[in-house]
């Protein structure tokens, strides 16, 4: 996957005041800021001592040795590969971590010191052992593993202080990916805190990457519409509703940096004792930086069902991405159907008929009956309708979104949200395409 464009020198924090802020490295994956005494990586925002950095360089030279011996790819990105070795290296020494949730590119270094001063009581995350992590989950058996992705898998355990969590283990097959999945993902969930997300407790590094976090007993929301026990009842299908929204919104509009999800579905919501959602798999996550609007892929990321038309069209990447993956989500919510039935039809191209039609009470799931509030139903109806729309720029912000849910902003008719358009080839433009050339 690549950022189109790149950022430039001129993008990165250069004022030369009593906070400043100088690159101290740069490279293909990532780089290394200098506040004060503490050095921060990009891509994870994960925070290092003078200290600690001086250690990994004084260390001894093999892993120089064996850059410099990578094929050809390798060697070009062998200072990427250096970084992250070390990284992981520092990682793996310590008991503890302490990861300071901000991200390095702030344009305001006395923010930064503000937030340092604030954040002296980081969040410090515990280092697992491979031996803690086996006992926590009966040597990874079968009978614990809970859930698996594209590259992870995800098994229950329990600690020895009697906790019960989920523990993610990747499986991707290159150490280079594996490392910056791994830490692109820990560094954006060290930076989220919000009730609708999942927060993290550890991490683990020997015998391959592992993310320790709470787990939720009701399991996913994929899980618990589609079982067997008694359905999902409607109060908490608007609760969940409301839950995810709000998560989705701090993400876009609460950090400090915007972030991507990417990957919203039901299989990634899940859901507390309480059912109180929580969004979790930050493994697709970006952050998009200020001055771009969207971001370019050339590889099929995510999941069927949930992916927007301009992903298909043009491998466009923004905000609306998500927004477009929670409406097909309030259609599951609605009405007990996945995203891909086994018949391999899409919710949305079900659902449009009912929708433009204003038909409303076909959507509604059959085991619920009539034990729903009809003017909540109708809103998550309506905002299911324009999150859908084929237009990103017809689409809701999630702050917009939230308020359309609660009843407190007027929801636009809909009259030509599905109005047929002709089938696009995809391609992967360096400069986006305007809008009145998809359409035409």
């Amino acid at each position: 996957m690549e950022y189109i464009p790149e950022l430039s020198p001129s993008d990165s924090p250069s004022e030369s005041t009593e906070n400043t802020c100088d690159i101290a490295d740069e490279s293909a994956g990532g780089e290394l800021f200098e506040i004060g005494q503490r050095f921060l990586f990009s891509d994870s925002s994960i925070s290092l001592s003078a200290e600690d950095l001086t250690s990994m360089e004084e260390e001894d030279t093999t892993d120089e040795y064996k850059a410099s011996t990578l094929d050809s790819e390798h060697r070009a990105n062998g200072k990427s590969y250096m970084q992250w070795h070390g990284f992981l290296r520092k990682l793996k020494k310590g008991s503890t971590m302490h990861l300071h949730p901000f991200h390095p590119n702030l344009p305001h270094f006395r923010l930064i010191k503000k937030q340092l001063k604030r954040r002296r009581n980081a969040q410090s995350l515990s280092n697992f052992s491979l031996s803690d992590l086996q006992v926590a989950t009966d040597n990874f058996s079968h009978e614990n593993l809970i859930g698996e992705g594209g590259y992870s898998e995800v098994y229950r355990g329990r600690l020895e202080d009697g906790e019960l969590v989920a523990i993610k283990r990747l499986i991707r097959e290159t150490p280079t990916n594996k490392a910056e999945d791994y830490l692109s993902e820990l560094g954006i969930l060290v930076h989220v805190d919000h009730p609708n997300i999942a927060n993290v407790i550890g991490y683990g590094i020997e015998g391959g990457m592992h993310l320790i976090l709470p787990l939720s007993l009701n399991g996913s929301l994929s899980s618990v519409l589609s079982g067997q026990k008694e359905k999902l009842a409607w109060c908490f299908r608007y609760r969940i509703a409301l839950g995810v929204a709000s998560g989705i919104s701090y993400l876009h509009e609460g950090c400090q940096r915007r972030i991507i999800h990417r990957d919203i579905k039901s299989d990634n919501v899940l859901l507390t004792e309480d059912f109180e959602p929580k969004i979790t798999d930050f493994g697709l996550a970006k952050w998009l930086p200020d001055q771009w609007t969207q971001l370019t892929v050339s590889e099929l990321e995510g999941t069927l069902g949930y992916l927007p038309p301009e992903f298909f069209m043009h491998g466009m990447v923004d905000e609306k991405t998500d927004v477009y993956a929670f409406g097909v989500l309030l259609l599951e919510l609605i009405t007990g159907r996945p995203a891909i039935d086994d018949s391999h039809q899409s919710l949305v191209m079900w659902a449009k008929p009912m929708l433009i039609s204003k038909n409303y009470a076909e959507l509604v799931d059959p085991s619920l009956g009539d034990a729903y509030d009809s003017e909540q139903m109708n809103r998550m109806v309506m905002v299911a309708s324009i999150c859908i729309h084929q237009s990103s720029t017809e689409r809701p912000q999630m702050s917009q979104v939230v308020r359309m849910l609660k009843g407190n902003e007027c929801i636009q008719p809909i009259n030509k949200k599905f109005q047929k358009r002709p089938a696009l080839r995809r391609t992967y433009p360096v400069e986006f395409i305007e809008e009145e050339e998809c359409t035409a």
